[in-house]
């Protein structure tokens, strides 16, 4: 009996085994039995492609020159002094770029993708982020594509946008390496930034950063290659949301206005040890130093004090307190509750004006 019931099961399933092969050779038969979308995707799966990105986003990327006059001579002849890019924020021809394209530029031309030129009119200079916004007299622009409620996550793919080396506008691609980076770049101690790999040059500065549907993600801004060497694929851009949180600045007001304490510090847990991760809880902010001519110092703020809340909030961090000092509107006063010399005290200060070189 058992002989039998081995030989039936034998001969299902070689019955079965060549029934497989024949309707794997028959692409017919695979049709008729409903496969066939399964196997022929595979083999011939569909190109994936950024185009309409591009197409959503390319238009308003323009290409910067930054000219200056060569006046020793008495025929004054224009000089490239910057190249960079921009990116077209509104429809009535306001563009955001780097400060350091046009920082000192006497004269600045806009070329867009369609071939008109305009010289540009420098509206605001904020050099702490390192952004201008300039504006262009001109009708039926392209402006970017925005989300006020876009946030950039790592492993997002992106593509930066912009005009490198002069060669004309050109697109890379890559992923968000990391969020919130902080002073890694001259000039942007103070805000947060996009770390990813889409290769940026000289000329990529100030050109848009980009999602896969052509969503602005950020301003193309920093190389690490530009202070180090032998660095590959570590770019970075400022956040769409602050970006535009400096243009409404410059937009209402031609400037920035930060708060300045002058003062720096260290995060220290309970045994006053400097802490070491992100994870581990602190007790307050221990001042190391203090600027004999800053707002700190007239208060009576000294080097060793340990700062405990701002305002009644508990500092968790120095960069929440810098943050905290820069988005207060200078003239503003602020509490702080602070250790000194294990005695608990209050002190008042003043905030005064970050004041830079522009």
């Amino acid at each position: 009996m058992i002989h039998k019931l081995r030989f039936i099961a034998n001969a299902i399933a070689y019955g079965l085994a060549a029934a497989l092969i024949i309707i794997f050779l028959n692409p017919q038969l695979r049709s008729n039995l409903g496969i066939s979308q399964f196997t022929d995707n595979v083999i011939n799966p569909d190109a994936m492609s950024f185009a309409y990105a591009v197409k959503q986003a390319a238009p308003a990327v323009v290409n910067i020159y930054s000219v200056t006059l060569d006046r020793p001579s008495l025929n004054q002849r224009a000089q490239l002094s910057d190249l960079g890019s921009g990116v077209i924020m509104t429809g009535s021809g306001h563009i955001l770029t780097n400060y350091h394209v046009v920082d000192n530029a006497e004269l600045i031309r806009v070329h867009l993708q369609d071939g008109r030129q305009f010289n540009a009119e420098v509206l605001g200079l904020d050099e702490v982020t390192d952004l201008a916004l300039l504006k262009i007299d001109a009708t039926n622009l392209p402006t970017i594509p925005q989300d006020s409620e876009l946030e950039a996550q790592v492993g997002d793919i992106v593509l930066a946008i912009g005009n490198p080396l002069n060669f004309g506008q050109t697109i890379t691609q890559g992923i968000i390496s990391a969020t919130e980076k902080r002073g890694l770049t001259p000039g942007t101690s103070h805000g947060d930034l996009i770390q990813m790999d889409a290769a940026i040059n000289v000329g990529n500065s100030g050109g848009a950063l980009v999602n896969s549907r052509g969503m602005l993600v950020g301003i193309n801004t920093a190389s690490a290659q530009a202070a180090r060497t032998g660095i590959q694929g570590i770019f970075f851009a400022i956040p769409y949301k602050l970006a535009k949180k400096i243009m409404d600045k410059l937009l209402a007001d031609g400037e920035v206005k930060r708060g300045y304490l002058g003062l720096s510090g260290r995060a220290i847990n309970q045994m006053g040890v400097p802490v070491r991760s992100n994870v581990e809880s602190i007790a307050g902010i221990q001042l190391t130093s203090v600027d004999p001519l800053g707002p700190a110092w007239d208060a009576g703020l000294k080097p060793g004090d340990i700062l405990l809340s701002v305002n009644g909030k508990q500092l968790l961090s120095l960069e929440e307190l810098l943050s905290f000092v820069e988005n207060t509107e200078p003239g503003n006063q602020l509490q702080f509750s602070l250790s000194r010399n294990g005695e608990l005290t209050t002190l008042l200060v003043i905030v005064g004006k970050l004041e830079t070189s522009q």
